[in-house]
């Protein structure tokens, strides 16, 4: 074991606008195009096996295009993975944290070798564009190389205990056991990868259940760390459905934690799920969830209102709207509301629309339910408010739909209210800038927000009052980066459970505290 030192910092993204990059890309996602189609196993214990079940993962620019089929794991698979979960975790558990966190750094040397091939298979599996799927190769490596170094910290951290005379004290942070791990499939890399090393480092072993709509990139996370030598049965791959084996798996009496991604609606189900204590369960589950959110911007009449419109149409419609903390709600005072709906809606006219392929600003959405509910969704919004501008799907192939502005809306109206998770961004008009601010805060939810002033006291009174996990001062409320801006809301947005923190591998831990008489 060779431990790689490391001194934190964020990957580089790639460099798009020169030309060999560009081409680069482009022959890489032609070489992955050659290989869709591939059956991929469910893996326990390090056994790869295809089951007849399968998880059909689609091109969502082209559903007639199969990407690639995953075997499904049932319960009964599950309950050996679980089984081979506890037996690697008398192991690993008590393997030096140098050794844990060596085969993240190598992963993370892996990924970032690996970074254009990982990246097409998200703009084929997940319709993102290049910039979008590059930028999560880089997070995923910076969670494995961010996650790594915490837990290094951790292990050497005496935590400032007070000492007294006679007694020597120490506390250290132990791990909890078996996790189970559901990752979303808006950034099926990333968050898949971030949920299951935070653990695993910690010296948990897991089951990694990944989106039933991009099993294959998560695969090729399994492919990496299979690469690097980690040791059999620490992380298996339970690809299946969350009625038949997700249930099975957080009701389970052997599992410890629950990691989770995604819908509110699954997030509150798995959180109940876990509460209730199994026959010969020891513990009480801990739940990490991040839940979504409904994100606000807030501008007053002093902000810079073209450098607004540009953050706010990068916020709204970036990866078509379908991230947790994408500014879904405009919030403008009264005195300069029609200039900046005119001027947000002159910036969004000018994004190409298409597939990730070529390289489009807007791709398609994710599936044929989230575009049905998109849609059913602009057809409320055009009742609340004025349609400005988009409103339509695009004719043809893929689940296209146009960036939709809707204005005129009231904090209560459903668009304001209720997540959609599409290009779709609604805009009400506030008193001042205080009455911005109560609209903002008037939602279940508690993500990420911004607020854009050009006074000072404004800035601070926001910092205090707009309540979220993750506030954003004079800029755009999405691009959280790992260790720069630990991310997790409040409210229905989660447990505000920040990743991308030092503090969130202890989540994945017991502190034990020991006490000897000198």
């Amino acid at each position: 074991m060779t431990t790689i030192a490391v001194e934190y910092k964020n990957a580089q993204d790639t460099d798009f606008s020169k030309e060999e990059n560009v081409v680069a890309l482009k022959s890489k996602i032609k070489e992955t195009r050659n290989s869709l189609g591939k059956k991929y196993p469910y893996i326990i214990n390090g056994e790869k096996k295809f089951s007849e079940n399968e998880l059909v993962s689609l091109n969502p620019a082209n559903p007639n295009e199969v990407v690639g089929t995953v075997s499904k794991a049932s319960q009964e698979e599950a309950e050996r993975a679980i089984q081979s979960a506890l037996q690697a975790f008398e192991s690993w558990s008590r393997t030096p944290v140098a050794e844990r966190a060596d085969y993240l750094f190598k992963a993370a040397e892996a990924l970032e070798k690996k970074r254009l091939e990982l990246a097409s298979v998200m703009i084929l599996e997940a319709g993102k564009n290049y910039a979008e799927a590059d930028a999560e190769v880089s997070e995923a490596i910076d969670f494995l190389n961010f996650y790594a170094t915490s837990a290094l910290k951790l292990a050497k951290d005496d935590h400032k205990l007070i000492r007294i005379p006679g007694e020597d004290n120490k506390m250290e942070y132990i791990p909890l056991g078996v996790g189970f791990i559901v990752p979303p499939w808006n950034f099926p890399f990333a968050i898949c990868i971030g949920l299951t090393v935070s653990a695993v480092v910690t010296g948990n072993t897991v089951l990694l259940k990944p989106s039933s709509l991009t099993p294959v990139i998560a695969y090729k996370f399994m492919e990496v760390m299979e690469e690097v030598g980690l040791p059999k049965g620490v992380i298996n791959f339970v690809p299946g459905d969350s009625s038949d084996i997700g249930d099975y798996i957080t009701g389970h009496p052997q599992t410890r934690f629950i990691s989770f991604t995604g819908s509110k609606a699954v997030g509150l189900h798995i959180n109940a799920l876990a509460a209730q204590t199994a026959p010969g369960q020891k513990w009480i589950k801990r739940v990490n969830a991040e839940m979504g959110g409904k994100d606000g911007v807030v501008v007053d009449e002093t902000a810079d209102l073209d450098f607004v419109a540009q953050e706010v149409v990068e916020a709204a419609f970036s990866f078509q709207g379908q991230k947790c903390s994408a500014g879904s709600r405009l919030i403008v005072v009264e005195e300069v509301y029609d200039e900046l709906v005119e001027k947000v809606v002159a910036v969004t006219k000018k994004l190409s629309i298409g597939t990730g392929e070529e390289n489009n600003q807007v791709g398609p959405v994710i599936d044929k339910k989230a575009y049905k509910s998109i849609l059913n969704y602009i057809e409320i919004g055009k009742q609340e408010g004025k349609l400005e501008l988009g409103g339509k799907a695009l004719e043809g192939e893929g689940y296209f739909i146009e960036p939709t502005v809707i204005s005129g809306v009231t904090r209560k109206d459903s668009i304001m209210q209720e997540e959609i998770f599409g290009p779709v961004l609604a805009i009400a008009k506030a008193k001042d800038w205080k009455d911005a601010i109560d609209i903002y805060n008037d939602t279940e939810y508690g993500l990420t927000g911004s607020f854009f002033s050009n006074v000072e006291a404004r800035l601070d009174f926001a910092a205090e009052e707009m309540h979220c996990g993750n506030l954003y001062l004079n800029r755009r409320c999405t691009g959280a980066l790992v260790g720069v801006h630990p991310f997790g809301g409040f409210n229905m947005s989660g447990t505000d459970s920040k990743a991308g923190s030092y503090d969130y591998i202890k989540l994945f831990s017991q502190a034990k505290t020991v006490t000897k008489r000198l």
